[in-house]
């Protein structure tokens, strides 16, 4: 399908169209996953956690790469175990005396429900953004699934602590598999809904995960704040995908009643959009239709972002600054009408204002669905200068 017909579909969502464009063909490998998978008693779920309950060899991987699906022990906010799936692409030949470098992708939305995982997508691999270019240059890359995906769910859908352990955790898995040679040091790749994952991940790491070395975050067009998400993209269809799948799987994750601030006759469209995966340009036609009716009806309060609880929780899922030893680059298309980039500018000056080192990068005419794949590149090449030792770049001056 051509590009500029995939922007018509919704213009708006990330997720994983990015890569489809041209990789409709017959190389691409299904992913089969069995659903036994995904499950695991309650004996296997207790362990340390980054250890693996379950792996299986996957095929399709680029460059002669080895891939495998993984099931790995996590925890979530309340430090309860969990398990989470994902996947792990590691490259041909002979690992570096050290071990490899690890790159860890967090993916931008999928959907939120278990079988929206992107381990059981076709095109996963066509999916995860400079996957050829970080295994041409020696990295793992290991792609948490985040929990509630594959697994048991409902997906905790943009919680960031959630997020962010599974995203450690699958580091810590990739250490625990002996094939994969990895080394300690691994840098954190995300895009919009993953970019506020690499964020929170990058933030946490330290304490979290205090025996790895992060090397530094990447990301592209990240969901950072949160209340002018659902609040400013309230009346566009992008919005209102997201603002639905938000309000859906917080309702399911915190407990929380929807007939106090969405419509009764908008529950159904909410419901259908929230049990529907997006990983392909069928995907986006049917999401098309699901959300139609909330063009007419949809939240029965003014602005959702002053009605707790949900003020609250969207606040605490807002990401914070970095460490001052973690670099970080961002990207953003100026074409994004999803995450605007005069928000993404507004994180960056409070990220520059505490004092981290920022690479800022603008695309112009970018879209938010192409913010990923058009900066995959810079990113990588960023990432691949943090574990080469070399200084971290700084727009910071120039911004103030």
């Amino acid at each position: 399908m051509q590009r500029f017909k995939i922007k018509l579909l919704t213009g708006a969502l990330s997720c994983t169209l990015v890569a489809l464009g041209a990789t409709f063909a017959p190389a691409i490998h299904a992913a089969h996953a069995d659903p036994a998978f995904y499950e695991a008693s309650p004996e296997a779920v207790m362990g340390t956690p980054g250890t693996i309950v379950h792996i299986e060899s996957m095929h399709g991987a680029p460059l002669g790469a080895s891939a495998y699906r993984l099931l790995y022990r996590s925890t979530d906010p309340s430090n309860r175990p969990i398990v989470v799936s994902g996947i792990v692409v590691i490259p041909a030949g002979v690992p570096p005396q050290d071990g490899r470098p690890i790159v860890a992708w967090a993916h931008p939305t999928t959907g939120v429900v278990s079988r929206c995982a992107p381990s059981q997508a076709r095109f996963v691999f066509q999916t995860m953004m400079g996957l050829r270019d970080m295994v041409r240059r020696g990295y793992i890359v290991v792609a948490t699934d985040y929990p509630g995906l594959g697994t048991p769910g409902p997906h905790p859908y943009l919680v960031g602590d959630s997020e962010g352990r599974a995203v450690l955790d699958a580091v810590r898995a990739v250490r625990n598999l002996p094939q994969a040679s990895a080394g300690d040091r691994y840098a954190v790749w995300g895009h919009s809904q993953g970019g506020q994952a690499a964020l929170f991940a990058g933030a946490m790491a330290q304490t979290y995960a205090p025996e790895l070395k992060l090397v530094g975050v990447a990301v592209a067009s990240p969901a950072t704040d949160l209340q002018t998400l659902l609040r400013d993209d309230a009346d566009t269809d992008g919005g209102r995908n997201i603002t639905a799948m938000t309000l859906w799987s917080w309702s399911q994750v915190f407990h929380l009643p929807l007939n106090n601030v969405i419509a009764p006759d908008a529950m159904p469209a909410v419901d259908a959009l929230s049990n529907e995966c997006i990983e392909s340009p069928i995907d986006m036609l049917e999401r098309a239709r699901s959300q139609r009716p909330l063009r007419e009806q949809f939240l029965s309060v003014d602005d959702i972002t002053r009605v707790e609880p949900w003020h609250s929780l969207l606040l605490a899922n807002i990401p914070g600054t970095l460490p001052l030893d973690v670099p970080i680059f961002v990207a953003q298309g100026d074409a994004d009408h999803l995450v605007l980039p005069s928000v993404t500018q507004a994180y960056v000056q409070r990220l520059c204002r505490a004092g981290d080192k920022v690479q800022y990068l603008s695309m112009p005419g970018v879209a938010h669905g192409w913010a990923g794949a058009d900066s995959a590149l810079p990113a990588v090449a960023w990432m691949a200068d943090r574990f080469a030792g070399e200084a971290a770049p700084d727009s910071c001056t120039s911004l103030r």
